[in-house]
């Protein structure tokens, strides 16, 4: 009779995730919506996935999309079209593609447009035909288009601009959380593994870095430059890493007085190969079940300087805008609880996967001694 192989540790930890039925659905759910925003310029759009007009094709938002995708969006080509590439003469500027094909469906033209599932942008506001301030949740905007979640003070979509948001914090807190990781983990490490002079300097350092004004910091900043997406993460990313370096230094210096290391460093083991493939492997649970927690601290901070004027350059669609602008306007209730709600909603998954997590990693689940 074959024997069953035995599961790895990670192994076991997965399948305990696995089994935790509401944190691993919040995984699914969260990393399904944060994929499926990247396709948000062709499915929450006010530019059309496809243009016939006289014979020849385009796709402005096939082009914002390429245009969006990081690293390699810079070198995708406009998705500005001109109203005049489509016979508005008188027009100068970009298409209202909604209303381009309201017309050609009237006059049973052969041109024809496909417009998204959505056809409304996050940023196109009054100035654009068809737009209405404060218009209430499935409500009629005037023109025969139904809003879900309605309209702001700049007949901005509401719905467009809370997807697009969801967006904007993810990427937001996941590039702060591993950036905050890259740099805390080295340092930390360092510092509990080797200690001494060294380990002391860098602790001085960090309480006096610790101690500055954070908030203060970013105002003096914010009031001589624009603040970016850029800009805000390296301002978050370099105070954030010390509360990981501080974990990470109480782990080594725990760990380098274990037998193991003692023994490694007997026979000959480069320090390299000791930091790397003997003590770090059995310090990242506290640092791996910490790391949903990071995620909301990320999304928390974004949506806070963004609600206090510091954050994200308008029109970029935000949380923390969105709820300004809410509170501004109290008695149109959906300006609230619209961002409010996804906030809290996105929140909840992510620290439903940080327990799950935390219980997967608890070393007593899998000890012999229980």
């Amino acid at each position: 009779m074959a024997s069953t192989p035995s599961l790895s540790i990670n192994q076991r930890r997965w399948k305990k995730f696995k089994s935790i039925r509401r944190g691993y659905a919040s995984l699914l759910i969260l990393l399904g919506a944060y994929l499926i925003s990247f396709l948000l310029p062709l499915m929450i759009n006010n530019k059309p996935l496809l243009v016939s007009y006289e014979g020849e094709w385009s796709s402005p938002a096939g082009r914002e999309f390429l245009g969006s995708l990081p690293l390699v969006g810079g070198l995708a080509p406009s998705s500005f079209d001109p109203a005049s590439k489509y016979g508005e003469e008188g027009v100068t500027g970009e298409a209202n593609y909604r209303e381009l094909q309201a017309s050609w469906e009237d006059e049973g033209s052969d041109n024809f447009i496909i417009m998204p599932l959505y056809p409304f942008a996050p940023n196109e506001d009054v100035g654009v035909d068809g737009n209405e301030s404060f218009v209430e949740p499935f409500a009629d905007d005037g023109h025969g288009r139904l809003r879900p979640f309605g309209t702001d003070d700049n007949g901005r979509d509401v719905l467009a601009r809370m997807a697009y948001g969801f967006q904007v914090s993810m990427s937001f807190a996941l590039l702060i959380a591993i950036l905050e990781y890259l740099i805390g983990i080295p340092v930390g490490a360092v510092m509990g593994y080797f200690g001494g002079a060294l380990d002391l300097v860098l602790q001085r350092i960090m309480e006096i870095w610790h101690a500055l004004p954070f908030l203060f910091l970013i105002i003096i900043i914010v009031s001589f430059v624009t603040p970016t997406f850029s800009l805000l993460v390296f301002l978050l990313v370099i105070f954030s890493w010390l509360g990981i370096a501080t974990q990470m230094r109480a782990q080594f210096y725990r760990e380098r007085a274990r037998d193991y290391v003692a023994a490694a460093v007997s026979i000959g083991v480069p320090t390299r190969t000791i930091l790397l493939k003997h003590i770090l492997p059995n310090t990242l649970v506290p640092i791996i079940t910490f790391f949903p927690f990071a995620l909301v601290g990320g999304i928390s901070a974004l949506v806070s300087l963004d609600y206090l004027g510091f954050g994200m350059p308008p029109p970029t669609p935000s949380w923390g805008q969105m709820i300004s602008v809410g509170l501004s306007n109290i008695t149109k209730y959906w300006l609230v609880v619209v961002p409010f709600s996804a906030m809290f909603l996105t929140l909840t998954l992510v620290v439903f996967i940080g327990e799950a997590i935390r219980e997967a990693f608890d070393p007593k689940v899998f000890s012999r001694l229980r």
